[in-house]
This record gives structure tokens, C-alpha cells and sequence, in this order.
């Protein structure tokens, strides 16, 4: 090995539908009933000829081309766009990994450092990569997670069906077939070396290369993240009908990153596989609303993207939830057809479906109102003549179908909680509830004191503003809006019409309206998840790229054709992109400004320690993210994690938090005992430290526990000294590891 000294540095901690299903990579037609001219001289014919040319040099363009059944000019369009989206892919690629390496210095760090950079839930869902790696086949790490003892013990569970862990069972699976066949031709897949930490501290090996554990998972995903910028400049050209739009759409994203995704920080994290696939989705669906009569292949597309976006991530079905109500809410207004409308519900049904299979009849799939909002607006759009006898006048029928969507979603959503026993997602109810009222809980608390669970700061605006993409997406919504009240009203306006006439219309002619559905829903979507995003900051990263999806519209002719000719609409976008770049480039700069490196060495000792002085079969219990650590890195069974969606978990973890309560010693003891526990990891910072006024941990317990307040917290007795109840047997500047009595405990 050749020895390598780390460097020490420190961080500073469309136009209307001409009736043809378009494909979703042309720009479309903005045809004035004039002929356009090739250009002066014939110089517009020069890509024609020179794709001609190609097309002789290179006989499988002409295939494909005639495959696709594109003109010359068509299929050089498309090509076109296809090299700008996988030039914005690569460079995301590489600003992500450059921003990920920079902060940690990853590469240089050893097995255990790499593993100890994922905390929380990170360093939880990367341990069954690392479970089905290390397993003697690949099945057999499979059956190993599917009945996982070492999660919640004495427990087992699937953790697949818990965690949704497919991404890390796939990535598994092309590790191990990535190694194997490397090693069968004898290519060396990693380089590693002897790292010299400085300080009087061991060096370590440290491994850089595919065929290291940690780099082909992070690698993953910063390709699939990179591949997600390559849709997103497509998505922006296709919804603005012009490439001009894909170029902002991707400027805007890199303008604004920290506050449009957090990828390069939290690789791990369900959303850095499940967002790429919503892309797709929206996408596709702006394809759907477009297109007169979307194809069959379309549909399915969507609904194998509605599957891919749902499986890696538990909050998928809240992000869908907002979506359907979006389509509803245009198709109450006219803007989808009812056929339409069943068709995109339909679509949403079966992966639904699909998805509960996968996930092995994981109840909170079919008992979310996500599920319950699909029946009910399906029922609504089938009893679309009933409303309209009922309600001749068209303002009334909106209003009563919006009220019977909500209705009828919160008592099937209801009924079908109490039927499966469901109560995992009591937690976001109460969390909802909190924000509007006084109510507070322990496990509202929990929540809603960290950062990312709080409101919208006011500073997360304010940066909005400064790159321009606020005002631009604010004035997008108002010109939407605007012409959206001039269709309602021209309806509510309508004479010799009924409702029921309107409604029960042949499908085969879609309301004139309709050529602006897609922007309908695109302002409706932003409008919710700007709501999910003020309520729960951590959900600005939808509400961000929605922004820059939704700012490629400034190069839209059907919003903005006011302007001018398409010459001074793009020098428009041109100069408001210049404007942007101002403030846009600062926020670039200050990212690539960030230098660190991995170090925990308190945490290291503690891994190092349990792993050499306690047996495999001994039992950990304390904060959540330091027993990810525990079960990542030492291998040991842990009684709580951080994953806190699951209703006996977050009554296990109020368990061992009662050692951060005012509680007596042998009530606590008591319940560590019931839990099984042999080991206690004490952290005093859980003790002390708050994120705001009322958000320590013995503050959080005054609310449930009231007769102990004004107490000596635990902890703090416990940081002095553990007996006669506990024995400390580890103990450095962070951690104290205690000996739970097993007296009584078995």
C-alpha cells in the first residue's frame, strides 16, 4: 500500500392543441396561419441538407428516424435537445459529486468513517446494503432483512416492507454481479491506501473505487440525480415550447440548488431515489393533459413511474394526494374531459395496487387519502350527470363536488383506517394539527422541533427573491390564473348551456379551454406544494424545482407572445437569466467554497469499543441516530432507530427517552428491562441542548409527563453518577455507555 497523508481542512460548519398527440420531445407548432420561410438565400435549409448527410454517413439515424416517423427537421430537434439535456445531466453529475467529496473529503476516509458520514435514517437504510453485501449469497441477504431481528429486538420484521428498501436490494444486486464478474476476469475494481490521520492517531485503509461498498452506493446515486437534470431541461422545453425554456428550467435549478435538493448532503435518503422518478412522472403527465388522445404506451409509463416514484419513499402517496386533487381541481373547471380524468385515475389505481403487492400489503398504502381520494373523485366523475340535476347552476356544481372530494375522502380515509387497524400515520395528522392550533404532543414535538419539520423560514423567500425565481414564477401564476378566470367566467356565463349538457358532452371534442389544461395544473400544483413547503420546510425541496420548472415558461409564445417576435421574447429571457445570474453565481460560488472533512472520533471510539467488548447478541438502546451507528457499523441489535413512521416504534423510542424525563431512575430501569436492553448509550447534549425555547428533551416531557416538572432531569443525575441503578463501562468526552441490570430482565 503507499502511504497518503489527508489533507486537513476545515469546513465553515403550448400553444393550443392542433388536435395531434405530440411527442413530449418536439417543441410545439406556433403556426400564425402564415407559411414560414427556410431562411434568407436558403439558409434554413442548411441542417436539412446536412442532416441528409448524416443520414448517409450514418444509415441508423435514417432507421430510427423513420421509426419514430419524424421529419428531417423533427428528428434534428429532438437530437438536439437530447445532447443539451445529457450535457445539463453531466454537468449535475459532477457538481454533485465534486460538492459531496469536497465536504467530507470522502474518498480518503476509511470503511468505518464512510459509514459513521451516514447518519440518522441514512446510516439505518444503508446498513441492508452493506447486510446483503456482506451475506454469503444474495438471496440469503435478502431472507436476512425480509426477518431482521437486529431493527427493533426482540421484533422481526420485514424490513423491506417497513423500510422501503428496494433501492438498496437493487443496488445489492448490481454490487455483487459488479464485483463478481470483475473478479472472474481478474480486473481490480478498488485502490486503497494507508492513510496517515496525523494527531497521534492510527492510520487507516482507505479504499476509492467502484469496488468499494460505499462509493458504488453514492455513485448511484449521483448518476441517477444527474440523469434527473437531464429531465428536467426536457421537461422545461416541452412545457414551454421552446428550448430556451429547457436552459432556464436548468439555470433556475442550479441558481437556487441548496434550497432545490439536499442529494449531495444525504445521498441515503429515500427522496434522492424516489424525486428523479416523480420528474419523469410530471413529465408524462404534461404529455397526458396535452395530448387530445394519449396513447396507450403513455399511460403505462406513467404508471410505471407512479410505481417507481412510491416504492423508495413512505411520502410519495402525500406528494400524489396533491397531484390528484390538482387534476381534480382542473377537471372541475373544465380543463380535462371526464374520460380523461377516469383514465389518469385509473392509472393512478393499479400502481397503487402494484405498489401494495410490492410492498407486502403495507396497509398505510391502501388506508392514506391518497388511496381514499382516488375512489372518491372516481365516484364523483361517475356521478357527474346526478350533480348535475341536482345543481343546474354550474358555480354551485363545482362547489359540491369540491365538498363531496373531501368529504367523502375523510370518512373513507376514516373507515378504512379503523377496518385494517391502521395508526402509523396518526402522527401526521397530529402534526398537521399542530400547526394550526395549539395542540402538542411527544411525537409532535419531536417533529416539529427540528428545523426541517418547522415552518417556512423568512429567509427562504428572501433568497427566492434574490435570484429573481420568485417574481418570475409569481408573475407566471398571475397570467395563468388570470386567463384561467376569464374561461370560468365566459362559463358561469354561458347561455343555452345546461351543466348536465356541459358535463355529459362527447369526449371526442374536447372544450376549446383545454389547450391550457397542462398550465392550469402546473399552477395548481405549485400552489399545494407551496402550502406543504410553508408548513413543513423540509418540503420546499418540491415546491424549489416546481419554481424553475414553472419560470422555462418566461420563453412561452402562448403567455408571453405580448412581448413581440420570438427574436425579442428570447432576448427577454435572455436579459431576466443575466439578472438571475447575479445573485445565482454567488450561491454557486459559495457552495463550491465549502472544504471539509469527516471526523468523529468520539463516536469511532464508542463503535470500536462496543464491537470489541460486547457480544453479537447484546442489546443497545439510546438516541435514535447513534443507534443507526450501532447497528450500521457494529453489527449489534438495537431496540429503536430513527425511521419514526411506525406507530409501536415511536411508543419503543418514548420507552428509552424516558432517560432524557424527569422520571425516577427505577421507572426507567423498569422500562429498558421490559425492552430487553443490556446497554444504555447516554449522550449529555440530548440532555441540554434545544433547538428553541420548549424543545429540549426534559421540556418535551413536561408535556407528558406534568407531575414530574420542575424536577432534576435524569440525565443530568446520570452524567454525575449512574449508581446504584446503572454501571458505567464506557465513558469519553461525548458517550457513557451503562450496564442495564438483567436481575429481573429474562
Amino acid at each position: 500500500m503507499v502511504a497518503k497523508t489527508r489533507r486537513q481542512n476545515a469546513k465553515d460548519q403550448t400553444p393550443q392543441s392542433n388536435g395531434k398527440d405530440r411527442s413530449p420531445f418536439v417543441s410545439p407548432s406556433h403556426a400564425t396561419g402564415k407559411s414560414r420561410r427556410s431562411g434568407k438565400d436558403g439558409k434554413g435549409t442548411v441542417g436539412f441538407n446536412l442532416l441528409q448527410s448524416k443520414s448517409g454517413m450514418f444509415p441508423g439515424f435514417a432507421f430510427i428516424r423513420n421509426k419514430l416517423g419524424l421529419s428531417p427537421s423533427a428528428f434534428m430537434k429532438i437530437g438536439i435537445t437530447l445532447v443539451l439535456a445529457i450535457v445539463a445531466g453531466f454537468i449535475h453529475w459532477y457538481h454533485l459529486t465534486h460538492l459531496f467529496e469536497n465536504d467530507r473529503h470522502f474518498s480518503h476516509l476509511s470503511a468505518l468513517e464512510k459509514e459513521m458520514a451516514f447518519r440518522t435514517e441514512m446510516g439505518l437504510y444503508y446498513s441492508y446494503y452493506k447486510t446483503i453485501i456482506d451475506a454469503p449469497t444474495f438471496l440469503n441477504g435478502l431472507y436476512m432483512i425480509m426477518n431482521d431481528r437486529l431493527t427493533e429486538y426482540p421484533l422481526i420484521i420485514n424490513t423491506l416492507k417497513r423500510f422501503n428498501l428496494y433501492p438498496e436490494v437493487l443496488l445489492a444486486f448490481w454490487y455483487r454481479t459488479y464485483t463478481g464478474i470483475m473478479e472472474f476476469f481478474g480486473i481490480p475494481t478498488k485502490m486503497c491506501w494507508s492513510i496517515n490521520r496525523g494527531e497521534g492517531l492510527d492510520a487507516v485503509e482507505s479504499c476509492e473505487g467502484m469496488g468499494d461498498p460505499a462509493s458504488f452506493y453514492v455513485t448511484f446515486v449521483f448518476l441517477v440525480n444527474g440523469a434527473m437534470m437531464s429531465l428536467f431541461f426536457i421537461y422545461g422545453a416541452y412545457l414551454s415550447g421552446s428550448r430556451l425554456g429547457g436552459v432556464v428550467t436548468v439555470l433556475s435549478f442550479f441558481f437556487n440548488h441548496g434550497e432545490s435538493t439536499r442529494v449531495m448532503w444525504t445521498p441515503p435518503l429515500r427522496e434522492s431515489f424516489s424525486y428523479p422518478f416523480l420528474v419523469l412522472q410530471m413529465l408524462l403527465l404534461t404529455h397526458i393533459l396535452r395530448a387530445r388522445k394519449p396513447s396507450t404506451l403513455v399511460m403505462v409509463a406513467l404508471g410505471i413511474s407512479n410505481v417507481l416514484f412510491m416504492l423508495p419513499w413512505q411520502f410519495a402517496q402525500f406528494v400524489l394526494l396533491t397531484q390528484v386533487a390538482s387534476l381534480f381541481a382542473s377537471y372541475i373547471l373544465g380543463y380535462l374531459t371526464p374520460s380523461k380524468m377516469q383514465s389518469l385515475l385509473v392509472t393512478h389505481m393499479i400502481s397503487l395496487g402494484v405498489c401494495f403487492v410490492l410492498m407486502f400489503g403495507n396497509a398505510m398504502l391502501l388506508t392514506s387519502f391518497y388511496a381514499s381520494s382516488l375512489v372518491s373523485i372516481w365516484a364523483i366523475v361517475v356521478m357527474r350527470e346526478k350533480f348535475a340535476e341536482l345543481f343546474q347552476t354550474r358555480l354551485v356544481s363545482w362547489i359540491m363536488q369540491g365538498l363531496a372530494w373531501v368529504v367523502s375522502t375523510v370518512i373513507l380515509k376514516s373507515l378504512l383506517s379503523a377496518i385494517f387497524g391502521a395508526s402509523d400515520d396518526a402522527h401526521i395528522s397530529s402534526l398537521i394539527k399542530s400547526k394550526f392550533t395549539n395542540y402538542k404532543d411527544f411525537d409532535t414535538m419531536m417533529y416539529t422541533c427540528a428545523a426541517e419539520f418547522d415552518f417556512m423560514e423568512i429567509e427562504t423567500p428572501l433568497r427566492y427573491i434574490k435570484t429573481l425565481l420568485l417574481p418570475i414564477t409569481m408573475l407566471v401564476v398571475a397570467i395563468i390564473a388570470g386567463r384561467t378566470v376569464q374561461d370560468a367566467l365566459k362559463m358561469l356565463s354561458a347561455e343555452g348551456v345546461s351543466v348536465k349538457e356541459d358535463l355529459t358532452e362527447d369526449d371526442s371534442d374536447e372544450p376549446q379551454v383545454t389547450a391550457r389544461g397542462e398550465l392550469v395544473y402546473h399552477a395548481l400544483q405549485l400552489v399545494a406544494f407551496a402550502v406543504l413547503a410553508v408548513l413543513i420546510m423540509r418540503l420546499k425541496l418540491f415546491l424549489t424545482p416546481h419554481m424553475c420548472i414553472m419560470a422555462s415558461l418566461i420563453c412561452s409564445r402562448q403567455l408571453f407572445g405580448w412581448v413581440g417576435e420570438k427574436f425579442k421574447l428570447q432576448m427577454v429571457a435572455f436579459a431576466i437569466v443575466s439578472i438571475m445570474a447575479v445573485q445565482g453565481a454567488a450561491n454557486l460560488q459559495g457552495q463550491w467554497g465549502i472544504m471539509g472533512e469527516f471526523s468523529n472520533l468520539p463516536q469511532e471510539e464508542l463503535l470500536d469499543w462496543i464491537s470489541s467488548n460486547t457480544g453479537p447478541n447484546d442489546v443497545f438502546a439510546g438516541a435514535m441516530p447513534t443507534m443507526a451507528s450501532v447497528k450500521l457499523s457494529a453489527g449489534r441489535p438495537v431496540v429503536n432507530h430513527p425511521h419514526y413512521e411506525d406507530a409501536g416504534l415511536r411508543a419503543r423510542t418514548k420507552m428509552v427517552y424516558s432517560m432524557y424525563s424527569r422520571k425516577s431512575a427505577e421507572e426507567v430501569k423498569a422500562n429498558l428491562m421490559k425492552l430487553q436492553v443490556d446497554y444504555f448509550v447516554l449522550e449529555d447534549s440530548w440532555c441540554t441542548r434545544r433547538s428553541r425555547p420548549g424543545c429540549s428533551m426534559p421540556e418535551i416531557w413536561d408535556l407528558e409527563d406534568p407531575q414530574n416538572a420542575g424536577k432534576v432531569p435524569l440525565c443530568s443525575i446520570m452524567g454525575r453518577d449512574t449508581r446504584p441503578h446503572f454501571t458505567t463501562i464506557f465513558q469519553n468526552s461525548i458517550y457513557k455507555v451503562l450496564r442495564v441490570p438483567k436481575s429481573s430482565q429474562r
